[in-house]
């Protein structure tokens, strides 16, 4: 370490500290006093250094301490530690725990890295290869992470090449040299497998979904086998295959359908072949979500309108609804007695009074309602029945107007420009007179009428409060969509733009004052599944303390039961240990002297994903090498490399680091001072001064 002192004024100003010392001196010491010259002349030294370093001080000089250290070159040994790896592992280590020790005699720093990111200094002996999946750019993006800023020259990554999670590591560049030890065989095994499984997770209670299987053999032509769907170890179709070339590929395709709700458990099994090396490829396991949780939406007009059509064209394009029209004049029956998500009411209330009871028993339920006016609408009974808009008008006058978009609307993402569109679009028919917009309410279009723009709503939202509602001012959507068809060829942005309306006021919003749910619907076997507890008092603030009893079923109908007190430092709860399958639970506290319960659901994959892969790939090791200065090694080349580092050792790094400090804040001038004053004071006192 080296000091240095710097000056913050000119060093001349240190002739004036002197000064300042010697004359305080002389001014105490002038006069002739009981002691000797000698005692005096030493006590003026003593104040007069004292008060020259005082003033010193006070002109404010910084100490500058410089610090170097030696940083030495460093060497990370990455290592896929990988199932696919495992049958050559007793070779590795020898190989690895040889290279440390001949790399760390030559005065480098070796560190050995593994798939598992928690294992930085790892003992080489105490490596297992046991990771079922390999991230080789995650595996270096974690040697660049934990070597930030430090003299990392070379990371010798000892691999199969075989990545099955995460991107290939050629796709980055890394700040150092990357030499490859290829392990493995290149040559693909007789094998037949399942590649992929293609599906979609989520399916509708009691439709038909496809399951495809995507199948590739290798060296195995002339042979036979066959290909079986299973739900629940119940076979439900059987497909033979023939493998008719030495590289085979074949996509199977099934049809399932459920008729239980919930996650279910499909298999996809293929029968061995003989000759095959492995059979633990042949099996894979699909999940599907049954649901049925289709929006259930009511549409309820007063008579038949073109309008309709258009409504129930645009609302059945998302499966994800169930819709039921009721026409109030044709129709015999009232509409069913079921809960509904959301209710269109066209030209309802009206004139005639048709359905207007109904639209009072919709408030009553808290029933979103999206009003779409008309010509036999009754527009001052509307005003009463919806919280959104109030038009007052003494006459059945109407007005022809065309929509213009706000551009102020947040709510919901629409894209301004494409809604340009509507201004092009034929004009609606509205009632004439005052418009009042709500007070919560947003307008989402404006009237425009002719080429003027006014601030009158077409269009108005309400979310706020217990019960959404909207109403549009208009009849003619029908219109609409024709002339955006016959300008576009298509009737996107008319129908995506209901669609998000319709969408925002049938989403059901959570009201539960206890939630305990999975943070994942899905979790790999060996990984914690991670359970988020909420609870809540009667205005919705978080509540601690409680304790939560969680039991969880597997498909077999074994329990195993966990207790945990939900605390503002920990809202989760940790399970380890559970193997692949679907598993139920239900969690239950007493919130606010109230004994509450929740139940889900959630899946457990065996994510072996390096079974799907055993041929070692050394292109990409060698396209890695290349792309960042490093070798391409074998296992024979491996000590001709070490022994070009040792020759070749790059220069291990010297770091300096500079502080900065007031002297002033230096403790041992402290100590100077009391003890300058402190003999001072005490040889005045022993000679009997005051």
């Amino acid at each position: 370490m080296r000091s240095e002192l710097i000056f913050q004024t000119p060093y001349w100003f240190i002739l004036f500290c002197l000064i300042a010392g010697v004359a305080y001196a002389y001014l105490l010491y002038q006069p002739s006093a009981s002691w000797g010259k000698k005692v005096n002349y030493l006590l003026a030294a003593f104040r007069g250094v004292a008060v020259s370093l005082i003033c010193f001080l006070l002109l404010s000089p910084l100490v500058k301490k410089t610090e170097t250290s030696v940083d030495k070159a460093k060497i990370v040994l990455a290592i896929d530690n990988s199932e696919s790896v495992k049958p050559y592992a007793q070779a590795l280590i020898r190989q690895i725990r040889e290279a440390s020790a001949s790399l760390a005699a030559e005065g480098f720093e070796v560190s050995v890295q593994t798939l598992d990111k928690n294992r930085t200094a790892a003992d080489v002996d105490s490596i297992r290869f046991n990771e079922n999946k390999t991230d080789l750019n995650g595996l270096l993006q974690t040697v660049k992470g934990n070597f930030e800023g430090r003299n990392l020259t070379d990371v010798v990554l000892v691999s199969d090449g075989i990545v099955n999670q995460g991107i290939s590591p050629t796709y980055n560049q890394f700040p150092f040299r990357i030499s490859t030890l290829a392990v493995g065989d290149t040559v693909p095994d007789l094998d037949i497998r399942i590649k992929d499984v293609v599906t979609n997770r989520i399916a509708y209670l009691g439709n038909e979904f496809p399951i495809r299987a995507e199948i590739v053999a290798n060296g195995l032509a002339g042979k036979s086998t066959s290909i079986t769907l299973k739900q629940n170890g119940r076979v439900i179709s059987t497909q033979n295959l023939n493998i008719n070339s030495p590289a085979y590929f074949n996509a199977v395709n099934f049809k399932a359908s459920s008729s239980q709700k919930g996650v279910q458990h499909f298999t996809i099994e293929l029968g061995n072949v003989s000759g095959e090396t492995s059979v633990g490829n042949n099996k894979k396991d699909v999940y599907i979500d049954i649901i049925d949780g289709r929006q259930k939406i009511l549409l309820l007009a007063l008579a038949p309108h073109p309008d309709i059509k258009s409504i129930r064209s645009l609302v059945e394009a998302n499966d994800n609804y169930e819709l039921d029209v009721n026409i109030l004049s044709i129709s015999n029956t009232p509409p069913a007695a079921k809960p509904y998500d959301l209710v269109i009411l066209h030209q309802v209330p009206n004139v005639l009074g048709l359905g207007n009871a109904l639209v009072r028993k919709y408030i009553d339920e808290k029933t979103p309602l999206f009003f779409v006016l008309g010509n036999q609408s009754a527009v001052p009974l509307a005003n009463s029945l919806n919280r959104s808009l109030t038009i007052n008008t003494s006459s059945n006058q109407t007005d022809k107007v065309t929509a213009r978009y706000n551009t102020s609307f947040q709510q919901l993402n629409f894209d301004p420009e494409n809604l340009k569109l509507l201004e092009r679009l034929p004009p609606l028919s509205v009632p004439f007179g005052e418009y009042n917009v709500s007070s919560g309410s947003e307008t989402v279009l404006f009237q425009k009428i002719g080429t003027l723009n006014t601030s009158k709503p077409l269009l108005v939202l309400n979310t706020n409060g217990e019960q959404k509602t909207a109403v549009l001012a208009g009849e003619g959507i029908w219109q609409w969509r024709q002339e955006e068809f016959a300008q576009t060829g298509s009737q996107e942005v008319v129908d995506n733009f209901f669609q998000k309306i319709i969408q925002v006021l049938s989403v059901r919003e959570d009201k539960r004052k206890f939630r305990v749910y999975p943070v994942s619907n899905e979790f790999d076997a060996g990984e914690q599944v991670i359970f988020q507890t909420e609870i809540y008092n009667d205005i919705y603030e978080p509540v601690f303390g409680q304790e939560v009893k969680l039991d969880i079923r597997d498909e077999k109908g074994r329990n195993r039961q966990f207790a945990y007190t939900h605390t503002k430092e920990n809202p989760r709860f940790n399970v380890s240990g559970l193997s692949d399958g679907v598993y139920q639970y239900a969690a239950s506290a007493t919130v606010l002297g109230k004994q509450e319960r929740v139940t889900g659901q959630f899946v457990v994959r065996n994510a072996d994903l390096e079974m799907n892969n055993t041929t070692a790939d050394f292109g990409m090791l060698r396209e890695l090498a290349k792309r960042s200065g490093g070798e391409f090694l074998t296992a024979a080349s491996l000590s001709t490399f070490l022994q070009k580092l040792r020759e070749n050792r790059p220069a291990d790094r010297l770091d300096s680091m500079e502080d900065m400090v007031e002297l002033i804040f230096m403790k041992w001038l402290f100590f100077v001072l009391i003890l300058l004053l402190g003999v001072e004071w005490g040889l005045r006192k022993y000679h009997g001064g005051y």
